[in-house]
């Protein structure tokens, strides 16, 4: 039984299924036969049983071998983890699949984290630099901390610990200290891991196929399909920067609109005989280029080369994440996701890298979503420094939200509420908090409500604008010019938009004669008794002193706030140029406050005498409509307007300023700003800079931090000695002129700090510009395009100035490669 066990484990790996259960019932029969000669006919009986049972249950045992290792028919390799720790054996695929998995790893590269901080392991650990000398094999496994040969894991023999085959492979290397066993690995010539390396070049190697070499077209068929391709980028190039759906409805040949993407093809052969003798009816039936799934291949192409130009851009710098969530049309909650860095020009750019389509909106969602986006890119949490989002409780939790879940992976990830939606939530809070403003913005809304309740009353409210215009043109009161005087309407504001209530209010000045008219029109002309009385009451309100006073006030506060929230959300913006616009613009409400008094009332009684407004004496007592004099305070209406009014409604937008930008004096940003160039870095504090640094123990030693303070002492006197950095504004100008002086070689911990001040984000808007773009990608008529499909649309038309640098040759590259991945399967 012993010699029959041994005969049946011998059998070839490489044999299949049929052929094994043949070979074990020919040993079962010899074995029987040597059985039945030693030991008679009776024992031969019992023998033969036993054996036929052995062979039953080995050959189960090899059908399920079997079944294991053909058991991944279908792969998706783009979900290919990037971990080589992590990777399933090759030889687990099923072999049908081997060579278009071994094609995916080859084309994205070996697992080089570069910027990940190596863990040490015996007091050793993995050097970076060994990447740059075996850049085309040696991987590194962030989950293992070992190293790996990416040629030997797909073509490597399975020769034990031969040349460190093994070590290279499955377990990994870790013997850190013994630099040279990679070189040992690598061998001669003729080595294990010269012919796996041989392999993974005649694999990539297109023209060596046998397919290409069965279907290998003449140079004529070559270049009109190469004429077609690029015709069809030139036309998805332009959907994609405009934002259009690509399909039409019916996109037969007889139908009159075959949808964009067809009819610009179309239009483009019309103008190049070129294109025309290659495309559509005269290009082969199953070779068009056309088909939508072409289509989305090519945006695919481009939107990888877009996210692959972004990523080496960052390199290992220092970024930080900017990250929102909103539903598209389709009510999936979408989670958008933004990387702030320094370039390589010292500029700050905000770029878009992807969105995730969230099954909830709870902080592990977003964290899972995020981890799975750097894992895909290569990215390393390691080198986050700064993480912005709004005030949402799933976003900025003290406990369970996404910012703590940052914090506890990297501590150096430090947090910075939207400045912009700050603004916003203190516009809101005041309007909400003052008595009398309240009303204002009822009374706005529901003129909002009642003049554009139809298109009628929008078309009188526009005749009439445009009757007050042309009479202003003729006497001179206006000029013309282009963009001048164009129609317009009153927009509906909102809490959550950000400039909304400003703008409305504007409108509402401009427009207020044009207004009251279409109010008094449906005071006498309105359907129902309902419509005329609140439109009669509306009408009161608004030709009060009182109403016109709050309007311009408010218009007057939420100018100098938007000045604020425009220069927040610019992309380029820097957190300590941020924390001096707020300053600035709290500068400004307590100048209002002291000198402005007399100019404000003049604008406002102007305005009530150009539009048929009583105004008040100032000096008379002020009479509470409505109420007995016994049981209110006498006041002039003087104090009424000044004291209750216009001091008390800066004073609260004041103290809500004050509120909410209390980041503006949490220690790390006043520890910032003493970096700020301006005024000759009046605000320099060398010991506040020591301090920031040690904000980040992973990029500042105890050796450095000495450093740090040599160079800043040499630093500041360099600074205030040279004519070049005395007019500097903001870090950004700080840091351009350090690399063009070549001080940041001179200061590299000082540049250092800088470069980390410049990472933090301010705002938010780039992720809110985002969604705005999504609603043009995926729109009522696209409500049922996927994920994926929207995610490239939207990389490439946020991003026009990253793929305007990408030319056709590297599409087609990455689309053929694409292509017979796909044809693979």
């Amino acid at each position: 039984m012993l010699r029959y066990f041994k005969r049946v484990s011998q059998i070839s790996n490489e044999e299949n299924v049929e052929a094994k259960k043949q070979r074990i019932e020919e040993i079962s029969i010899e074995e029987n036969v040597e059985a039945k000669e030693a030991s008679g006919k009776d024992a031969t009986v019992g023998e033969n049983d036993k054996a036929k049972e052995a062979s039953i249950d080995d050959t189960n045992f090899q059908e399920n071998d079997e079944v294991k290792k053909a058991s991944i028919e279908h792969i998706d390799v783009a979900q290919l983890p990037t971990d080589p720790g992590l990777r399933t054996p090759i030889l687990d695929y099923n072999v049908n699949l081997r060579d278009q998995i071994r094609r995916a790893c080859l084309q994205r590269g070996p697992c080089q984290p570069r910027s990940h901080v190596f863990p040490r392991k015996k007091s050793r650990r993995f050097i970076p630099a060994w990447f740059n000398e075996y850049s085309d094999w040696l991987e590194y496994s962030i989950s293992k901390n070992t190293a790996f040969c990416l040629y030997c894991y797909l073509f490597g023999p399975n020769n034990g610990e031969q040349g460190g085959g093994d070590a290279f492979v499955k377990e990994g290397f870790h013997n850190f200290k013994k630099k040279d066993r990679l070189g040992v690995h690598v061998g001669d010539v003729h080595s294990a891991h010269n012919q796996a390396r041989r392999n993974c070049e005649a694999l990539m190697n297109q023209e060596q196929h046998i397919e290409t070499v069965l279907f290998k077209q003449s140079k004529r068929a070559r270049s009109a399909y190469r004429i077609r391709l690029n015709a069809s980028i030139d036309c998805i190039r332009l959907l994609l920067r405009q934002g259009l759906a690509f399909r039409g409805h019916d996109e037969c040949e007889e139908s009159n609109n075959q949808g964009n993407f067809l009819e610009q093809l179309k239009f483009l052969a019309d103008h190049n005989e070129k294109i025309k003798a290659v495309t559509l009816k005269n290009a082969p039936k199953n070779h068009k280029l056309t088909s939508p799934k072409i289509q989305k291949d090519i945006v695919s192409a481009g939107a990888i080369e877009m996210i692959d130009v972004i990523i080496k851009d960052i390199d290992d710098t220092f970024f930080s994440i900017l990250v929102d969530e909103s539903q598209d049309i389709s009510v999936k909650e979408q989670m958008s996701v933004v990387l702030c860095y320094v370039d390589k020009t010292r500029h700050v750019v905000e770029r878009f890298i992807g969105i995730e389509h969230v099954s909830s909106t709870t902080a592990l969602s977003f964290k899972a979503a995020i981890d799975k986006l750097f894992s895909r890119y290569g990215l390393s949490i390691s080198r986050l420094r700064g993480q912005g989002y709004d005030g949402a409780s799933n976003m900025q939790g003290e406990f369970k939200g996404l910012k703590t879940l940052i914090l506890k992976e990297n501590p150096s990830a430090f947090y910075v509420h939207c400045f912009a939606h700050q603004l916003q939530l203190a516009l809101v809070a005041m309007a909400k908090k003052h008595k009398k403003i309240p009303k204002l913005f009822n009374l706005v809304s529901s003129m909002v409500n009642i003049v554009g309740a139809s298109s009628k009353r929008c078309d009188i409210l526009r005749e009439k604008q445009e009757a007050i215009i042309s009479e202003a043109l003729i006497n001179g009161e206006i000029s013309s010019g282009r963009g001048l005087n164009q129609q317009s309407t009153i927009a509906r504001f909102g809490d959550t938009r950000w400039g909304s209530h400003y703008r409305t209010l504007v409108s509402l000045i401009l427009m207020f004669s044009p207004i009251i008219d279409v109010i008094e029109m449906i005071s006498i002309d309105g359907s129902t008794r309902e419509q005329r009385c609140d439109a009669d009451n509306l009408l009161d309100s608004m030709q009060s002193f009182e109403f016109v006073f709050n309007l311009h006030l408010m218009r007057t506060i939420l100018g100098i706030s938007n000045e604020l929230s425009m220069a927040l959300q610019r992309k380029d913006q820097d957190i300590v140029n941020a924390m001096s616009l707020v300053t600035v613009c709290k500068q400004r409400l307590q100048e209002m406050r002291d000198n402005e008094w007399d100019s404000f009332l003049d604008e406002v009684i102007s305005f009530c005498q150009k539009h048929n407004i009583d105004v008040p004496d100032m000096d008379s007592v002020f009479v509470r409509p409505g109420r007995s004099r016994r049981n209110t305070e006498e006041m002039t209406n003087f104090h009424r307007f000044r004291v209750d009014l216009f001091y008390s409604v800066i004073d609260m937008q004041l103290q809500e300023l004050n509120d909410r930008f209390s980041e503006v004096s949490t220690e790390l940003l006043l520890c910032l700003a003493c970096l700020c160039p301006d005024d000759s870095f009046s605000a320099f504090d060398k010991d506040k800079l020591i301090r920031l640094a040690k904000y980040y123990p992973k990029d500042f030693s105890k050796i450095q931090l000495m450093t740090l303070d040599d160079q800043l002492r040499n630093y500041i006197v360099d600074m205030r000695s040279n004519k070049e950095f005395r007019e500097l504004k903001g870090l950004s100008e700080l840091a351009l002129k350090l690399v063009e002086t070549k001080r940041n070689k001179v200061y590299p911990l000082v540049y250092m700090l800088v470069t980390l001040g410049l990472t933090l984000p301010v705002a938010t808007a780039s992720v809110e510009r985002v969604f705005s773009a999504m609603n043009i990608a995926k729109n009522r008529l696209r409500n049922q395009i996927g994920d994926q499909w929207m995610n490239d649309s939207l990389v490439v038309y946020v991003e026009k100035d990253v793929f305007n640098e990408i030319d056709n040759k590297t599409i087609i590259r990455r689309f053929q490669s694409m292509r017979s991945r796909k044809e693979q399967l």
